[in-house]
């Protein structure tokens, strides 16, 4: 954790949910009472199908929800595609972008992603940035090479704490069971701190970055007491209510 950082755990449910999975919002959105809800923000994101009924769900609870992509532009010929204004239009709050597999199956550049997430914030939507390296690039020493490039190119001026949120996730961690040890994730994070700082000053200081890559219920008290870990970015646990409350309750004891 880092001090005068409130953190924030997000649930990115991929292209998992229907309607029938709504109990599981309702059943998060009940458990986060108002004394945890001080300690930690909570948020989730959907499907798109799902995100409009989901902020509707949710309304006068504590949790927030977010959008797992968007298109650069505001509007136009883009057959599939979903802008960050009717992500807003939905009453959602973040936007991921950059996450490993749009790079991955989509092709996504790190211009690209910074072409995102300057849409999020004309959509005034709180952009999750993603960023991680690959097994190959970490056996190899190259995972600093990697993210330094990654947050410089795919973050644009002006980022602060307020629109900008930084999301590590080793791509090898993702859904495979393999986590870093504690002590590799803070020389990460200690890592993308200073380059944070190196580039925003204060706002990159005050800039939360999150930790994403297998967390579950029996990891998480571990690895978000890791200084310099303002959170997590959820996967499978997330679709189940239990198990990610379960992930969020760790802050009552942080």
């Amino acid at each position: 954790m880092t001090p005068d950082i409130k953190p924030l755990v997000v649930g990115n449910w991929k292209m998992n949910g229907d309607r029938s999975m709504l109990d599981q919002l309702a059943l998060t959105a009940r458990g986060l009472d108002d004394d945890l809800s001080e300690r930690v923000d909570v948020a989730l994101c959907p499907p798109a199908t799902l995100t409009y009924v989901t902020t509707t769900l949710v309304e006068d609870t504590n949790l927030l929800v977010g959008a797992q992509n968007c298109h650069a532009q505001e509007k136009g010929a883009h057959t599939g595609d979903i802008s960050a204004e009717m992500i807003a239009d939905c009453e959602a709050e973040f936007c991921i972008v950059g996450h490993s597999e749009r790079r991955t199956e989509h092709g996504e550049s790190d211009a690209t992603i910074r072409a995102k997430v300057e849409a999020c914030w004309r959509a005034e939507l709180t952009a999750i940035v993603c960023i991680g390296e690959t097994e190959t690039q970490y056996d190899a020493g190259e995972a600093e090479a990697v993210l330094g490039r990654q947050l410089m190119e795919s973050v644009p001026d002006g980022a602060n704490e307020n629109t900008t949120v930084i999301a590590y996730e080793p791509v090898w961690a993702i859904g495979t069971g393999k986590t870093p040890s504690p002590d590799d994730v803070a020389n990460i994070h200690a890592f993308l701190r200073d380059r944070l700082v190196e580039r925003f000053g204060g706002p990159g200081e005050r800039m939360a970055i999150l930790y994403g890559g297998s967390v579950k219920p029996d990891n998480a008290a571990e690895l978000m007491s890791v200084v310099n870990v303002d959170g997590a970015l959820v996967g499978g646990a997330s679709l189940k209510a239990q198990d990610f409350l379960a992930i969020c309750e760790v802050y009552r004891s942080l």
